[in-house]
């Protein structure tokens, strides 16, 4: 009996993420790494796609598989689950894996990773079929229709569904479940995006342009980090809707501004290319390790301006009292709004998360709101698409510091988000959602009077 080489790494990452909760594109990166000798770029390709594929479509498997099993998910050996999870996913999903290949395969796996459980995957396998998944959108209640045919926790289209009629409901679950495309940003303190395209024609990589001025979206390419013009630092990886954040707080020359969250770093250097290197950014975190990105990526990006300090930004510090003129704080968030990025959120994030993580955001808002200057400016943003986390923050904090704050409606750049403003909301809040856009991010732009 031989094992298939590539999908036994795909079950040992798929174990890994399932029992150590661990996040699959880090995992996946390591694992990849470590085997590239081995293995061919269609290995590699095949491996990712059932890799992300099975964790992005877990909750609907699973359905499945119960469906023809008389045994409990929760008994099921994880690697004997992990192992139908992938022959599942290949039957359901992907045509140019013929069945049998998938129920085979799966079962001489079986035979090396669970005792006498070969004849179960096996009758399991081969009763699956297409059809199983269409039959779906069938179920009467919209709610576990939704969740069953896109995989997406109850607990999660029921929050999304508290703001938004069942039919954006489902747009926006269906959206999460879209492949990103891989997305840069140009360095305009080395090069300008002409140049770069013209540079990236010369190598051959195929882009096209949507919404911001300095963003190109790259196509059907691997490893970006290992290109040249990355390592040189003429662009950096950051999503268009990440990259607004920075554009809305439009920090000019000469300024002093605090990051509260700032690693890894992609809004910080933002931050200081929009500045042209000159002025001041304080870049906070909680993290040590992180900061050491956001250091990283200053020296890549080739900036000086960035001042790196481990600090918790829910912590007062009385001598940063109304220093900065302009502040962005992109808090801490359950990360709903990227999870076609990184599908592992649906599983490790928890309904009772949100309590506790609305303490966090609003702590740190009222915190670092005091660190503004009069008739400075600030973003709140989180990458997260649930209403408690972005507008019930905020209407809280302008509840309590009416006197003080107030959203700002009116963009001085307001070409340069011409192609968002349909997002802007008649409270004058950005909210941005992964059926229209790579990822899902709210936004929104303060001042203190």
């Amino acid at each position: 009996m031989k094992i298939d080489f590539a999908r036994e790494i795909i079950l040992k990452t798929l174990y890994k993420i399932d029992v150590e909760n661990s996040y699959s594109n880090i995992i996946l990166d390591d694992v990849l790494n470590k085997n590239r000798k081995r293995l061919s770029d269609r290995d590699i390709s095949f491996i990712t796609e059932i890799v992300y594929g099975v964790t992005t479509w877990r909750l609907t498997l699973d359905y499945i598989i119960e469906k023809y099993s008389k045994i409990k998910i929760k008994k099921i050996s994880k690697w004997i689950l992990n192992i139908m999870r992938m022959g599942v996913y290949q039957i359901i999903f992907l045509d140019k894996v013929p069945k049998s290949a998938a129920v085979n395969e799966s079962v001489n796996l079986s035979k090396k990773y669970g005792i006498k459980s070969s004849s179960f995957v096996n009758a399991i396998l081969r009763k699956i079929e297409k059809s199983d998944f269409e039959k779906l959108n069938n179920i009467i209640n919209d709610v576990e229709r939704i969740s069953k045919i896109t995989s997406m926790p109850e607990w999660i289209v029921k929050e999304l569904n508290k703001e938004h009629d069942i039919q954006k409901t489902e747009e926006i679950c269906i959206g999460c479940n879209i492949k990103p495309k891989i997305c840069i940003r140009v360095n305009t303190l080395k090069t300008n995006k002409e140049e770069l395209k013209e540079k990236l024609v010369e190598r051959k990589i195929a882009f096209e342009e949507k919404n911001l001025e300095n963003f190109i979206y790259l196509n059907n390419i691997k490893n970006v980090t290992d290109i040249d013009l990355y390592k040189e630092g003429f662009f950096t990886l950051q999503d268009e809707a990440a990259g607004l954040t920075s554009i809305v707080l439009d920090p000019k020359k000469g300024e002093e501004i605090l990051d509260c969250c700032s690693a890894p770093g992609g809004k910080t250097t933002h931050l200081a290319e929009i500045m042209k290197n000159d002025g001041s950014i304080l870049a906070w975190d909680v993290h040590k390790s992180r900061l050491d990105l956001v250091e990283e990526n200053s020296n890549r990006l080739g900036i000086d301006i960035i001042n790196i300090k481990e600090h918790d930004a829910s912590m007062f510090k009385k001598e940063y009292i109304e220093k900065f003129d302009r502040i962005l704080l992109d808090v801490p968030c359950l990360g709903l709004g990227v999870i076609r990025r990184k599908p592992d959120i649906k599983w490790q994030r928890k309904e009772e998360d949100i309590e506790e993580i609305n303490k966090i955001q609003y702590k740190i808002l009222e915190n670092c709101s005091k660190f503004l200057k009069k008739g400075g400016y600030m973003v709140y943003s989180t990458c997260s698409i649930i209403c408690s986390e972005n507008d019930k923050i905020i209407q809280e904090f302008l509840k309590n510091n009416e006197k003080e704050f107030e959203i700002v409606k009116k963009y001085d750049n307001k070409n340069e988000i011409t192609n968002f403003l349909n997002n802007i909301n008649s409270k004058g809040m950005i909210k941005l959602y992964p059926n229209n856009f790579n990822d899902g991010f709210f936004i929104c732009f303060l001042r203190k009077k």
